[in-house]
């Protein structure tokens, strides 16, 4: 936890921000993986550890902004609980860690929101991305599951928005230190795979850098050679002579805060000339991006200008064809790279994902329905302080060329050809975490191998 003085504060803010109302804030329960006794690692929501920064679970907060009162409700050990997972401090000792002054057994919750609903008050929550939790606020609320899932309060939302959204020194440094670990996990895989291997003996040397800095993953770990699939979590190919593996994967460190980085490197000690000639594309293109990030730039821009490398690039190689700027436009270079150049990142890799990419992305803005572009999570002016990641990268798809070819999409600017070769190449990215700061942009952490040297250097050794 950070001190109780940072939590009391971000509470002053979002009660200045509403200014009525009731604000229920609920943190996680344990998720059973195949039955109750066997969870999941217990990971509080986020938005509770913003706010309240307690690790335990089954507690609410309820903030009365009228009646300036905060309570922490949850219910003390049981003695089958000590006997079986030891002595905890007390929720009392908790809240006042928090900087809470009141607190209550879990049951009173129920009676506490009737009392206010029948008084017609505001009850402001947030959408519910767990089972359980929409179950809970039914019965806590009398209100349709249905209704959880779309009556949540986007003042209340846009409010927290505005609040995680800009990092303080505080949250810089914990990601720093999710970064620096994310970094270490990366080198570790990228020195250790060998051919002959399987995916997931590399994912477990990933895994171990994790733990040994006291940490622990903030998402899946991607490692895998068909870096064609995007979010590809299976990892039980062999792994040989002239593949390029791709890893994505990030630390999250015990404060909750995520690094999140993706690397691409061959499985033998060089790169093919091929591979070199499209990896030095996708570099161009993530410096293309980075290089325009600042305050008040629209994110979407960086997005484009990495789109604008890649088409020249793959021009320049003859798989793409015609004016640039009319196959950005169109969005022909989206058969290569059909996702978006990054996304927010803070106490979730996907930070604020719960909340709505509407809100989160873009300032209740709409999507593009293009192809491609539809996929952009970030899309609204940077300020200082935001934390984001930027990953661009090329992904020949087979299924998706096939598609596009029988169909002669964009057949203008795509050379069919040539893009036809390439079914069996899979995919390149690299992605490095980045602070908006007054005057531009700073990459986080200590300084991540993406160079063709570099990578080459390591896996020679």
């Amino acid at each position: 936890m950070f001190d109780k003085k940072i939590y009391i504060g971000r509470r002053a803010v979002l009660k200045e921000k509403l200014q009525s109302g009731l604000v229920l804030l609920s943190g996680n329960s344990e998720s059973p993986v195949n039955y109750e006794g066997n969870p999941y690692r217990f990971r509080q929501d986020s938005t509770f550890l913003y706010y309240v920064g307690i690790k335990l679970t089954s507690l609410a907060l309820v903030i009365d902004i009228e009646g300036d009162k905060e309570i922490l409700f949850g219910n003390e050990q049981t003695i089958d609980s000590v006997v079986w997972n030891g002595k905890l401090p007390s929720i009392h000792v908790w809240a006042e860690r928090s900087g809470i002054e009141n607190v209550a057994p879990f049951k009173d919750l129920k009676v506490y929101l009737q009392e206010a609903s029948d008084l017609k008050r505001t009850i402001h929550f947030i959408p519910q991305y767990r089972g359980e939790n929409k179950i809970l606020f039914h019965e806590l609320l009398g209100l349709p599951v249905q209704k959880i899932e779309t009556g949540y309060s986007v003042e209340l939302v846009k409010a927290i928005v505005a609040q995680r959204e800009v990092k303080v020194n505080e949250e810089i440094a914990e990601i720093e230190k999710a970064v620096n670990i994310s970094v270490e996990m990366h080198t570790a895989a990228i020195k250790f795979a060998r051919p002959g291997m399987r995916e997931y003996e590399v994912a477990a040397e990933i895994h171990k850098v994790a733990l040994a800095a006291g940490g622990d993953l903030a998402f899946p770990i991607i490692a895998t050679k068909n870096g064609q699939i995007l979010h590809n979590y299976s990892q039980t190919s062999v792994i040989e002579e002239g593949d390029l593996f791709l890893v994505d994967a990030g630390a999250e460190v015990p404060s909750g805060y995520a690094g999140d980085l993706s690397s691409t490197f061959p499985v033998s000690k060089t790169f093919a000339a091929i591979q070199k000639d499209i990896y030095a594309i996708t570099l161009e293109a993530h410096s293309s991006a980075v290089n325009t990030l600042g305050p008040g730039v629209n994110f979407r821009e960086a997005h484009l200008n990495a789109c604008r490398a890649i088409v020249v690039g793959l021009k320049q190689l003859g798989l793409m064809k015609g004016d640039p700027e009319e196959a950005l436009v169109n969005g022909a270079h989206a058969l290569f790279f059909p996702c978006g150049t990054g996304h927010m990142l803070g106490l979730d890799v996907h930070d604020m994902e719960n909340l709505g990419e509407k809100w989160v992305g873009y300032n209740g803005g709409e999507h593009s329905t293009q192809f491609g572009l539809k996929s952009l999570r970030l899309s609204k002016p940077l300020k200082p302080g935001f934390v984001l990641t930027i990953e661009p990268g090329i992904y020949f798809i087979p299924d998706l060329i096939e598609m596009w070819a029988a169909n002669k999409m964009h057949s203008h600017f795509l050379n069919y050809p040539e893009i036809l070769k390439f079914k069996d190449f899979g995919g390149i990215r690299n992605e490095e975490d980045v602070l908006i700061t007054s005057t531009g942009a700073q990459v986080l952490g200590k300084p991540f191998p993406k160079s063709i040297n570099d990578i080459e250097l390591m896996r020679r050794n």
